[in-house]
C-alpha cells in the first residue's frame, strides 16, 4: 500500500512500481483524500489521522490483511497512525520514506514558502490562485537534487491545485499539518513489534537525515537505508534505488 507526500498523488510511484512486479503481491497506490483523482472535500479532516481513518475503512471493505504500508513524506505519518493504532492487526510491516515524524510535520519553506503563515485560516483569502501556483513552481524543485529536470515533470504536482477549489483544499492540507498529530504516535513506534524499513534521501533538506537516524535508534531492529545523491523527492531522484530497497526488504520478511 503506497502512500504519497503532500502536493503529490499516486502518480509519484509510477517509476517505482515496475520494480515491485517480482513480489507477486497486489500493489495499491492511493490518491489520498483531496489529492489527484480522489474527492476534493472542503472542509474535511485531511490530517494524517483523518486520512488514516478513511484508509482503515477501505482496508475493511477490501478485507485486506498482511499489509505492507509504504509512506513517503506526509504519507509516512498516515502510515504511522495506521500501523500503530487504527489498522495494527492488518499491518505486517512498515516502510517510512523521508517521512514526517515526531514534531517535524512540515518544512519551513516547502512545498510553499513561509509555510507557517499558510496555516492561518485567512491565508486562502489573501492568496490568488495564480500566485500560489507560481510559488509552487518556484519552491517545489528545491526538494530534488536535479531541480531543472524536475521542472519538466512538475505539472502533475501543480495542476491539481490550479483552481479556487484546489487552492482551498491545498491550504486545508497545509493547515492540518499539525506537529501534535504527527508526534502523537511517536512513542508507539518503539513498541510496534513489526519489521520496519526506514529509507531516506541522503541530501533531503526538507526532512533532514537526522530524523531518519532518530527513528532508527528508537525502533528496535529497524533497518535504515540511505540513498545517495537523492533529495526529499527521492521517488523522482532515485526510483530504481527505492524500488530495489523495497523488494529486498519485502522478500526478506
Amino acid at each position: 500500500m503506497l502512500l504519497h507526500d503532500i502536493v503529490a498523488g499516486a502518480f509519484v510511484w509510477a517509476d517505482v512500481m515496475p520494480h515491485l512486479a517480482s513480489l507477486k503481491r497486489a500493489v495499491y497506490a492511493i490518491d489520498l483524500l483531496g489529492y489527484g483523482e480522489s474527492d476534493h472535500p472542503w472542509p474535511a479532516d485531511t490530517s494524517n489521522w483523518g486520512q488514516a481513518d478513511g484508509l482503515n475503512m477501505l482496508f475493511e471493505q477490501l478485507k485486506l490483511t498482511n499489509i505492507i504500508l509504504v509512506g513517503h513524506g506526509f504519507g509516512g505519518s498516515v502510515a504511522q497512525v495506521l500501523a500503530t493504532r487504527l489498522s495494527r492487526e492488518r499491518v505486517a510491516a512498515l516502510v517510512l520514506i523521508d517521512s514526517t515524524c515526531y514534531e517535524h510535520s512540515f518544512a519551513e519553506n516547502w512545498p510553499l514558502p513561509e509555510m507557517k503563515k499558510r496555516q492561518d485560516y485567512d491565508a486562502p483569502k489573501e492568496t490568488k490562485v495564480e500566485d500560489m501556483i507560481r510559488d509552487l513552481g518556484e519552491t517545489l524543485p528545491s526538494a530534488s537534487v536535479n531541480p531543472q529536470r524536475f521542472r519538466d515533470f512538475m505539472s502533475d504536482y501543480i495542476d491539481q491545485w490550479n483552481s479556487e477549489l484546489g487552492k482551498e483544499v491545498l491550504f486545508q492540507q497545509i493547515r492540518l499539518l499539525n506537529p501534535n498529530y504527527t508526534n502523537s504516535v511517536a512513542s508507539d513506534l518503539k513498541v510496534l513489534g513489526k519489521p520496519v524499513l526506514i529509507t531516506w534521501g541522503e541530501k533531503d533538506q526538507q526532512t533532514p537525515l537526522k530524523l531518519a537516524q532518530r527513528l532508527h535508534r528508537d525502533i528496535p531492529e529497524s533497518r535504515l537505508v540511505i540513498i545517495p545523491d537523492a533529495g526529499h523527492l527521492v521517488l523522482f531522484d532515485a526510483p530504481e534505488a527505492v524500488g530495489s530497497t523495497l523488494v529486498d526488504f519485502i522478500k526478506g520478511l
